[in-house]
């Protein structure tokens, strides 16, 4: 695939997206949570915040015994800007990023990404939510030091939701676009996330994931599953904890992360008064 072909798909896919201002009017009253965090699962919701309201994700990540590797770390850190009920705008970084091989640390900035999600039909109890989401990878970390592919990555993604009782159901489905590193040129890749989460009380949760992805360039597909624990502090507050762990021979077997999502602030506040 050409950068040529990728530079239409994406603005096919945006100009695609450009009808959600029509579909404005059809919104449901229902107030959106203060926040409505992403992390620490592969999948995403496909809705989001409060319109206005500034989220930032961090946390810390670490996978033990990777494929060469024995110790992978990052700092992922997102912002989440919810421009209304139907567009979200997001920026994402892996700083710092570090890998141990043969004993040897290695330090420095991760990759960057940016993107814009859509929600093409707001949920309903007779049907679930459904939005379309655009990511690029900028390729900001050191490839010369082996944290970064140096390639720049498109992601188009679908992603379902829908909250049965009292347990939220979230899938994903990834066409993942990358920049291949054995030649020149692009090599495409499916990946999916299902997660499933459950409040055990009015503060503390629970979430379990499945996902995976298919082979690309020289990188060979791996499944994962996921279990987390979540404490909402309060609304604009929740905590993660939680372990991963590697299913097929090719995956990590396992690691840990830890991190929170925040609301910084309503920045459409003023507008109210």
């Amino acid at each position: 695939m050409t950068p040529r072909s990728i530079s239409l798909l994406v603005l096919l896919f945006l100009l695609a997206l450009g009808g959600f201002a029509k579909l404005q009017a059809q919104d449901q009253n229902d107030e959106p949570d203060f926040i409505v965090p992403s992390r620490p699962t592969v999948s995403n919701p496909a809705e989001f915040q409060k319109p206005g309201v500034l989220q930032l994700e961090a946390g810390y990540n670490a996978n033990f015994h990777a494929p060469g590797v024995q110790v992978q770390q990052d700092v992922p850190l997102a912002l989440r800007f919810a421009v209304n009920k139907r567009l979200l705008l997001e920026f994402d970084a892996d700083s710092p990023s570090s890998q141990t091989v043969n004993g040897m640390r290695t330090t420095g900035a991760g990759d960057t990404q940016l993107g814009i999600q859509v929600v093409l039909q707001h949920e309903k109890e007779s049907r679930p939510g459904f939005a379309v989401a655009y990511y690029v990878k900028l390729p900001t970390a050191d490839s010369a030091k082996g944290l970064g592919t140096g390639r720049v990555d498109h992601n188009f993604i679908a992603l379902l939701s829908k909250k049965v009782g009292g347990t939220t159901m979230d899938f994903n489905a990834i066409w993942l676009v990358s920049g291949r590193t054995t030649d020149t040129g692009h090599a495409s890749s499916g990946q999916g996330a299902f997660a499933v989460s459950r409040n055990l009380t009015s503060r503390t949760g629970i979430q379990g994931e499945l996902s995976g992805f298919s082979r690309n360039d020289a990188q060979p597909g791996a499944v994962f599953a996921l279990a987390a624990v979540t404490y909402q502090v309060n609304r604009r507050l929740v905590l993660d904890s939680g372990l991963r762990f590697g299913l097929t021979h090719d995956a990590t077997p396992i690691g840990v992360f830890a991190g929170l999502t925040v609301g910084i602030a309503d920045l459409y506040q003023h507008r109210k008064h």
